[in-house]
This record gives structure tokens, C-alpha cells and sequence, in this order.
């Protein structure tokens, strides 16, 4: 056997060495694969959750959303709605420093330091990407708190920016088309499921009374 492989030629050998370690590589692969199918399930959940957010809002819900701007932030579908028109006015960039301070809290103790590096140069910094508007003073505190990164470090820039959007953004939203439209597609809604609990309710009495005869 072992004279055998001595006879072949050397580009032979070197195919089937060539050939071996692709078959390693091919069986040491699932592994990889099946974090990634995983990475990839996290994803689609995410995105299902994300895609449950948009669902129409109840009457109940676009009331509530009227009365105070802390019961948009507390709702998952109100934060989608403010969302898209922070969009419209070109400042999603407040609620997605919002969102991610809110994850940051979160953060397991070992991936603070990178997480908040990562915030503070995508929002805080100056001329970052998403910028938001902070004054000097709390960026500069801020810049200060990620040099020894802890859970609350991202605070006071966080209640600055919910303040900003409540005080500013919220009251546009509320003479905004997309909140009246919102708050006329539930009216419509509700009169029209009136209006059918009406016939239904009609048109049971008179087979009621169809039948009694």
C-alpha cells in the first residue's frame, strides 16, 4: 500500500491531500451553520416584532396617545407611530438614542464598555452620524460617564432627549395628519361596527318575531 502511493505522482498526492482537507473543512462546517441559522431566527423574530408594532392601534390606544406623551413612549406601537413621524420630520434620530439608551441598561456588565463607546460615537459626539441635540454641558458630562461606562451613564443625555421630543416633537405630532388620520380611521371604524351591531341586532328581532308568528 504504502509503495503504491510512493509510485504515484506528486500532483496526485497533492490532489488528495487537497481533497482531504476540504472534506475536514465540509465536516467541522455544520457547526458555523447552525449558529448562523440561529443568528438568522433571532432575526426573523425581531423583525416578526417589529412587524406586530405596526399593527393598527385601537381607539383606545390613539386616545391615550393624546392625553399624555408618556403613553406613547410605554406603548411598543405608540413608539412605532411617533417613530415614523420623527421620520417625516427628519429627527428619528432622538428616538432611536432613546431606544438604545433603554437597551443599555440591559447591557450585560462585560459589554458595557463597547456598547457605550458604540452610543456615544453614533449619537453623542460631535458631528456623529445621528447626532442629537444635546447642549454642551451634558455631551461633555456624558463623554465623561463612557470613559468609566455603568449603566446610568447615558441618563441625563437620555432625559434630555425625551424632553426634547415631548416638549417639541409632540406637540407637532398632535396637529400632525398621520395622529388625525389615525383618530379618524377609528371613528369611521367604530361607527361602522355600530352600525352593524344595529342590522345584526334588527335582524335577529325580526326572525325573533317572524318565527313567534
Amino acid at each position: 500500500m504504502c509503495k503504491g502511493l510512493a509510485t504515484l505522482p506528486a500532483t496526485c498526492l497533492k490532489s488528495a491531500k487537497d481533497i482531504k482537507h476540504k472534506i475536514s473543512f465540509l465536516l467541522q462546517k455544520p457547526e458555523p451553520q447552525t449558529a448562523d441559522q440561529k443568528q438568522m431566527k433571532e432575526k426573523n423574530s425581531t423583525a416578526a416584532a417589529a412587524a406586530a408594532a405596526k399593527r393598527v392601534p385601537t381607539a383606545t390606544e390613539v386616545k391615550k396617545w393624546k392625553e399624555s406623551f408618556s403613553h406613547i413612549m410605554n406603548s411598543d406601537t405608540g413608539r412605532t407611530v411617533f417613530t415614523s413621524f420623527l421620520r417625516s420630520e427628519f429627527s428619528e434620530e432622538n428616538m432611536d438614542f432613546w431606544v438604545a439608551c433603554e437597551d443599555y441598561k440591559k447591557t450585560a456588565s462585560s459589554k458595557l464598555v463597547p456598547r457605550a463607546k458604540q452610543i456615544y460615537q453614533q449619537y453623542v459626539e460631535a458631528d456623529a452620524p445621528n447626532e442629537v441635540n444635546l447642549d454642551a454641558s451634558t455631551r461633555d458630562q456624558t463623554r465623561q460617564n463612557v470613559e468609566n461606562p455603568c449603566p446610568s451613564c447615558f441618563d441625563e443625555a437620555q432625559r434630555m432627549i425625551y424632553l426634547l421630543m415631548e416638549k417639541d416633537s409632540y406637540r407637532r405630532f398632535l396637529n400632525s395628519k398621520l395622529i388625525q388620520g389615525l383618530s379618524q380611521k377609528q371613528t369611521a371604524t367604530t361607527t361602522a361596527k355600530k352600525e352593524e351591531r344595529k342590522d345584526c341586532d334588527y335582524a335577529e328581532n325580526r326572525q325573533a318575531l317572524t318565527g313567534g308568528a
